[in-house]
């Protein structure tokens, strides 16, 4: 094992822990650029110290963002020409520098934008339990449950998923969603299988990880089978910004 693989291995391992790096070098800048209800900051992740946000303040890596019930927010990382739109019920911690981690999804639902980036790809990851997912497109969805089961639905472009353990990525393309978790290898199928789409992600996520059956739409088919992981991906879905 190389190096970088190493690296990237430390770093699953302690995603699927929900513990996110410490920023190394750079400090990222977050901004909250909409805010609904209660959304809480904890600095630095201390709990404690939690603080009410409103609309244009700051938050720095390493700060643990809350929504409450009816919470929701918009957070944005200017740097990176990023922005996250975070849903209700919903943990996540901010982290940036080495190896590019911008955010990880401890648990609940929110969806990720990217326009058009003149840096490294591996600058704009984001982390849940169990996987890294490297950014090849511009809009997905990313949910997580209580025992870390994950959903990735893309909505737009291609994004890589990095299970921990070493096992092999696996590109998810546009119409696309990827079920993984910590100890689940990651499997896709097309979202309108699952009656996913892009307009229902807001109100109501995947609707896969909330400890019961997922319920796909009626007269469809249900989740492949853990045997699809190795299907090639489509062609559908663009690189590059948007």
């Amino acid at each position: 094992m190389n190096r970088k693989s190493a690296l990237l291995g430390a770093l699953l391992a302690a995603t699927g822990l929900g513990l996110a790096q410490a920023p190394s070098g750079e400090r990222l800048v977050y901004r909250f650029e909409e805010v609904k209800s209660k959304v809480l900051r904890s600095p630095g992740g201390d709990e404690t110290r939690d603080v009410r946000v409103a609309a244009g303040d700051p938050a720095e890596a390493g700060d643990v963002v809350k929504t409450g019930f009816f919470g929701r927010t918009v957070l944005a990382v200017p740097d990176r020409a990023a922005r996250f739109e975070v849903f209700s019920s919903t943990r996540v911690r901010l982290a940036g520098g080495e190896p590019g981690i911008l955010l990880v999804l401890e648990k609940g639902r929110l969806k990720a934008a990217f326009d058009a980036f003149t840096g490294a790809s591996e600058a704009r990851r984001v982390a849940a339990p169990g996987a890294l997912l490297a950014v090849r497109g511009t809009r997905y969805g990313l949910e997580t449950g209580p025992g870390g089961d994950s959903v990735l639905a893309v909505f737009e472009g291609t994004v890589e998923v990095f299970p921990a353990g070493g096992a092999p990525s696996l590109r998810v393309e546009r119409d696309e969603y990827c079920a993984f978790g910590p100890k689940t290898p990651p499997r896709k199928d097309e979202m309108v299988r699952a009656g996913m789409s892009e307009k229902s992600w807001g109100s109501r996520g995947s609707g896969m990880t909330d400890g019961k059956p997922g319920k796909p739409a009626e007269g469809t088919q249900g989740p492949a089978s853990p045997g699809s992981q190795g299907r090639p991906a489509g062609s559908g879905g663009g690189h590059g910004g948007h």
